[in-house]
């Protein structure tokens, strides 16, 4: 049924119209932020939000879960945290003589992993098999994950105390990495006024059932880029390997997730075809957590990724 309708349509269905509208009404004044969200997810990515506390990081989770009717599970990610406490156990069933695996909170569609620069890098690790490759493997037995899988993490700044910088190889399995930032005075204004929104996020009704989303993300995947548009990408990449500003360049992999991530956009834009304005919306989201500075030895700011824009020609 959707199918039909995707095909159909010239822009995004009108779900997505919903789920974009009322997430914006819980975080308020960050519609890029929830677009470039929706977007990651669509296009099969996880995502990472990095933030000081009380931005709404959490509440985000909550309501894009809730919208899109995923089975959703929350782990708080602490210093003590093992990773058999995210995969999950064995114990043994006297009655029956025999083991019985109880699957950890990994095992959802949706799971946010809050605050997960607080682990240790061994229990960070234990994600890892599970982002790239949807399934955990736990005392010596492969279980796949449910379907669609996807990881919301959030993490505090790493110079507050208390946390373990994420790995590079953890850091590329996130499509994106967004910060929410404060919220213009409007919009704190109308947050103060309602004494906060996080409790209506636990009322949002899903707009879209788990069992749509392949076809949604088919349609994503069908969106066309021009040979030309493929050679602007492969530019911008080959580009951060060149530049001096930049400890190392971009990866292939960054590559193909620059061009999913703008399929995306493209998608939600309601267009049939990724044009340089959609690559350069995703860039910085895509591009500033996997790249490192030469002189801070920092990840790359916005403004290091404006220059790069402007440093390669449009074909």
């Amino acid at each position: 049924m959707l199918k039909s309708k995707l095909s159909a349509l010239a822009g995004p269905p009108q779900p997505f119209d919903q789920i974009l509208s009322e997430a914006g009404q819980i975080i308020l004044g960050k519609h890029t932020e929830i677009r470039l969200a929706v977007a990651c997810l669509l296009a099969g990515g996880h995502l990472l939000i990095e933030d000081l506390p009380g931005m709404g990081k959490t509440t985000l989770a909550h309501a894009l879960a809730h919208l899109l009717g995923l089975q959703f599970s929350r782990i708080q990610f602490t210093s003590d945290l093992l990773p058999a406490d995210i995969t999950g156990v064995s114990i043994f069933e006297r009655d029956k003589s025999e083991f019985r695996f109880l699957p950890g909170p990994v095992f959802a569609q949706l799971v946010l992993a809050d605050e997960i620069n607080r682990a240790t890098p061994k229990t960070q690790s234990a994600l890892l098999e599970a982002m790239e490759e949807g399934q955990v493997t736990a005392e010596g037995q492969t279980r796949p994950l449910p379907q669609p899988f996807f990881v919301i993490a959030t993490q505090n700044p790493a110079h507050q105390i208390g946390t373990f910088p994420l790995p590079e190889s953890q850091l590329d399995r996130f499509l994106m990495r967004i910060e929410l930032g404060y919220p213009d005075p409007s919009a704190e204004r109308a947050l103060l006024a309602a004494g906060g929104q996080r409790n209506r996020a636990d009322t949002l009704s899903s707009r879209i059932s788990p069992t749509e989303l392949p076809a949604v993300r088919q349609a994503v995947a069908q969106v066309h880029a021009a040979p030309p548009l493929i050679d602007y990408v492969q530019a911008l990449v080959d580009a951060t390997r060149h530049d001096p500003a930049f400890q190392h360049g971009l990866s292939p992999r960054a590559g193909l997730a620059l061009l999913s991530a703008a399929r995306a956009w493209a998608w939600l834009d309601g267009r049939e075809m990724v044009i340089p304005d959609d690559v350069q919306a995703v860039l910085p989201a895509v591009a500033r957590h996997r790249l490192r500075t030469t002189q801070t030895g920092g990840h790359a700011q916005t403004e290091d990724i404006t220059r790069l824009i402007r440093s390669v020609a449009i074909p």
